[in-house]
């Protein structure tokens, strides 16, 4: 394992230092490493930072949590997405809070093409069970990432949907990986390792309190295109997450129940305060955030290939080869430069081959 992940670990542990001063940190120096470095009248002139923050960083000389925490990764094949990652979930670089590092054990792709967070109440009715088992269902044709936060009722309910479904499922985490609370779902979260996986931007030995609970619910709510909340009272966790949506401009969806049911209460609230669009069927909520069913017959797009020049057939076979691809990915498989590639990619978007995706990610259209 590199120095890198080294000082990317350690940049998580300095105090006082939160998501959004390490994000402008790393603008500023571009990799961890160097902010370690950087002198201190460099780092206190940064916009949040300051002279306290500086003197953590400088006087931060302990590494042995971050010698340990790479130990566990390697040892547990934990992969370390720091926010540079091409591979880290490209949605939640939209979100001015966005986790540093996050740890993911899994094979599904948190960029996939097309991915929704189910949350809601941890005491379900039948009705929340019966919605939730159904949009699963019919996500199935868009080959879905679902998104949700392992807890009881409807996010377990979400999740187990999606394995019965054939479709990858991600549970959000609000402790490290070498716990799993609540710990009857330990069954559905190993099924979930092989068919989707488990985020977390915490570290081993990191406990379930309850204040990690909202720190894990904006990776929900910011890594999904669109959110939608089943059953929920007026307080807790779904709405907390909610209303972190709402301020991510997320599409987020609300299934309204009875004005006497408390479990629909925070749904409903959500749908009169026009936070949240009423949820009717999936057919709507699909067309509402552009989504188009999947289709066997290719795209009409391949008939051009006779125009495609020797570099834009180089970057369409690296697109083609994955669901999705970072740019950065681009310019590590193709060789070519930052130019060239820009150049191209233009070119086969112009000529409506490929599209471009929030975060510099691009797929075959």
């Amino acid at each position: 394992m590199t120095n890198d992940l080294l000082y990317q670990v350690a940049l998580t542990q300095i105090n006082l230092l939160g998501c959004v001063q390490a994000k402008k940190l790393i603008e500023t120096f571009g990799n961890a490493q160097d902010i370690f470095k950087a002198p201190k009248k460099q780092l206190s002139a940064i916009d949040g930072i300051g002279e306290i923050k500086a003197n953590y960083i400088k006087n931060f000389i302990d590494f042995t949590d971050a010698e340990n925490e790479i130990k566990f990764i390697e040892k547990h094949r934990i992969q370390p997405l720091f926010i540079t990652n091409p591979y880290y979930p490209q949605r939640l670089l939209h979100c001015y809070d966005a986790p540093t590092l996050l740890y993911y054990k899994g094979n599904a792709n948190i960029n996939q093409s097309k991915i929704i967070s189910i949350i809601g109440t941890r005491t379900n009715s039948g009705y929340g069970k019966e919605i939730t088992e159904t949009i699963v269902k019919e996500a199935q044709q868009y080959n879905t990432l679902i998104v949700s936060g392992l807890a009881y009722g409807i996010d377990a309910i979400a999740h187990k949907a999606a394995l019965q479904n054939n479709l990858p499922t991600v549970g959000v985490l609000a402790h490290g990986l070498d716990v799993l609370y609540p710990a009857q779902h330990k069954a559905l979260a190993k099924e979930m390792i092989a068919n989707g996986g488990l985020l977390t931007e915490f570290m081993q030995h990191t406990k379930p309190d309850k204040h990690n609970f909202p720190k894990r619910n904006r990776i929900v709510a910011g890594m999904c295109d669109a959110i939608i909340v089943v059953e929920t009272a007026t307080k807790g966790g779904s709405m907390i997450t909610a209303e972190i949506a709402y301020t991510y401009n997320k599409d987020l969806y609300a299934v309204p129940g009875k004005t006497t049911d408390t479990k629909s209460a925070g749904c409903n609230k959500l749908i009169q305060q026009n936070k949240a669009i009423i949820f009717t069927n999936t057919s709507d909520l699909f067309t509402d955030i552009g989504w188009q069913k999947q289709t066997s017959k290719p795209p009409k797009q391949k008939e051009l290939f006779v125009e495609l020049n020797e570099n834009e057939q180089t970057i369409y076979n690296i697109i083609t080869s994955k669901t999705t691809v970072h740019v950065d990915e681009i310019y590590l498989q193709s060789g070519l430069s930052s130019s060239t590639v820009a150049a191209c990619i233009l070119n086969l978007e112009l000529q409506n081959i490929i599209t471009g995706l929030p975060g510099k990610i691009y797929k075959i259209n």
